[in-house]
């Protein structure tokens, strides 16, 4: 796994995505040679030929984010691999279009822009599903075994088993009172800890990932020092479940992984980037969003009766209570608080609310929360003060996650949706916990961009 703007990506994942980026670039050029011929270096360095180019392999690129080819769900699924590239092929000729329409400077000639579709849609599909193939090939992954069984190991073992491009071959695990009947989501018992160097050389072993529950006065760590001399790896199964799964394992974690590991600082500077970044941000997109926020009020009103703006109390930072702002989308019941979860097909919905939540414009109203600083623009999402009692109660180390300013969106919103139970939201709590560990400008960044794309296509709202 690399990291890359505090968030780990699977080192093949990121061979794709470069491979693929030079691809589109070579097929483009390797269209304009054909159509062209020997006047294809007069149209690349004198008619803009490689700013063209350019310009058509970014969006290809982009379009490629936005369908997820590099999601998890869809790398390893090759027919709704190629489903999605035709579909980015067809978004890319739409796109360019309008693009060449607006700005004709920009314009890639009809037989370089034809061949090079064209030759994109058999370029991309061949080199995707040459991927496949070798991305299945046991061969090629890091011989990998767990020490110790638990929650947190059949965790980590059905989600590495369904993902290939994690580049980990799962041979089984070692367990202190191994059972050779005993099996861990599929992976069978190679032995116990006496038999760990045994295991090691006969398995080839290449990476030991310590997923023991209870580890005092019980970890071999004689053992696995020996074998990490011999050029094993030892991980901690808490760090692969936060590179592979983005966030903090919560039934798994020891107070001292949460003490000892880097991060969960929120250093002075930090907080002054996140201070200045809302305030910023904030001011410029209330400036700009006041004649559409104007517009909705007055469709609101013209709706159904009831005040414009909906005020509900919602837990801050350190446990202060702040009126979050948003405009209504309900049917007025006269109550200042409603603290029932909005369903897919709510019937309080009012015709314009129903609009306004699909496309998320009934949070404009929050601008001025971020504004006078009950909020960041990247953070937590605030619940109310009745329900954070329940999880403060109910869920271990959820107090952390009142240590930071709450958000507009959050890294636990663009990768989890509604949630509707303890367990639900104990997933998102590991989420927030994993951003709070590794707040930055790079991950504030990564999740306005992931924030973006939810709205540009409309995923998720209720």
């Amino acid at each position: 796994m690399i990291r890359l703007l505090h968030v780990y990506y699977p080192k093949r994942v990121l061979v794709l995505a470069v491979s693929e980026a030079l691809l589109i670039v070579l097929v483009l050029i390797a269209a304009a040679v054909v159509n062209h011929g020997s006047d294809t270096e007069l149209m690349l360095a004198y008619e803009q030929g490689y700013l063209k180019i350019g310009v058509a392999a970014v969006i290809c690129q982009l379009c490629m984010y936005y369908y997820d080819v590099y999601e998890p769900s869809i790398i390893n699924n090759s027919r709704e691999t190629i489903t999605r590239l035709i579909q980015v092929v067809g978004t890319l000729c739409l796109v360019q279009v309008l693009l060449y329409y607006i700005i004709p400077s920009i314009r890639l000639d009809q037989g370089t822009f034809i061949l090079g579709i064209l030759f994109l849609g058999i370029a991309l599909s061949s080199w995707r599903t040459l991927f496949l193939v070798m991305n299945r090939i046991p061969r090629l992954g890091t011989r990998t075994v767990f020490l110790g069984t638990g929650p947190l190991a059949a965790t980590l073992a059905r989600e590495i088993g369904k993902r290939a491009e994690l580049g980990m071959c799962l041979l089984g695990y070692i367990d202190s009172s191994p059972s050779p009947a005993a099996h861990v989501n599929g992976l069978t018992c190679l032995g116990g800890f006496g038999d760990l160097a045994n295991v090691v050389q006969r398995e080839r072993v290449e990476q030991i990932i310590v997923t023991m529950e209870d580890r005092r006065g019980k970890l071999p760590v004689e053992h696995l020092l020996q074998i990490k001399t011999r050029g094993v790896m030892v991980v901690d199964g808490a760090d692969i479940y936060e590179a592979v799964l983005g966030r903090v394992p919560i039934h798994s974690l020891r107070l001292s992984w949460l003490l000892f590991s880097p991060g969960f600082c929120l250093s002075t500077p930090v907080l002054i980037y996140k201070r200045l970044l809302s305030f910023i941000l904030s001011t410029l997109f209330l400036i700009l969003a006041l004649p559409l926020m104007a517009i909705i009020a007055l469709a609101i009103r013209l709706d159904s009766p009831g005040p414009i703006i909906f005020r509900q109390k919602r837990m801050g930072q350190d446990g202060k209570a702040f009126a979050l702002f948003k405009f209504r989308s309900m049917q007025w019941s006269g109550k200042v608080e409603e603290s029932t979860p909005a369903q897919a097909n709510d019937k309080r919905f009012t015709r314009v609310g129903r609009w306004i939540r699909r496309v998320r414009l009934d949070e404009l109203p929050q601008l001025y929360n971020i504004l006078r600083g009950d909020m960041y623009f990247v953070g937590p999402r605030p619940f109310v003060p009745k329900d954070e009692e329940v999880f403060l109660r109910e869920i271990p180390f959820y107090a952390q996650r009142l240590t930071i300013r709450p958000g507009a969106t959050g890294w636990a919103q663009v990768n989890y949706g509604y949630c509707s139970t303890i367990e639900d939201n104990i997933t998102k709590l590991e989420y927030d916990l994993f951003y709070i560990k590794n707040v930055s400008v790079g991950l504030d960044v990564l999740t306005l961009f992931k924030t973006l794309k939810i709205l540009v296509l409309g995923r998720g709202g209720r």
